[in-house]
């Protein structure tokens, strides 16, 4: 006489030991389920909206084109720290009060503005190449 075996298959090495919470909003849930709908799955019966999101993202192809190149995220960083600089500079000005009509602070502004459009131009004409 055999024993079958009852109960849960074991996964061993495949077995998920990560999580990720996704949280929606009402009008994203809606579109959740209209595509669980499509595919005759049930969004109330536990067990089928984890397995389909699942393999529909670990199936998808990914689009190369949509990503962001990475001279424009480097670009984007540099604008961020030159911007930090900037706000730097101008507290400063404000907390010592020095503040004066005779300031330059106008014309390094415009000269920084001038290096950034000829940097951005230039990337971009790098990109195009």
């Amino acid at each position: 006489m055999t024993i079958s075996k009852v109960g849960r298959k074991r996964l061993g090495e495949r077995k998920r030991e990560y999580s990720i919470t996704l949280r929606f909003n009402s009008m994203e849930l809606e579109k959740v389920k209209m595509l669980l709908e499509s595919y005759d799955l049930d969004f109330r019966k536990r067990g089928t909206v984890g397995p389909f999101l699942r393999k529909l993202v670990l199936n998808r192809e990914t689009i190369n084109d949509k990503r962001v190149p990475s001279s424009i995220s480097n670009l984007s960083y540099q604008l961020n720290k030159i911007g930090t600089n900037i706000n730097q500079l101008v507290k400063m000005v404000n907390y010592k009060n020095m503040r004066s009509p005779n300031s330059n602070l106008d014309l390094e502004m415009q000269k920084a503005n001038l290096l950034i459009i000829e940097l951005i131009e230039s990337i971009n004409a790098k990109d195009l190449r």
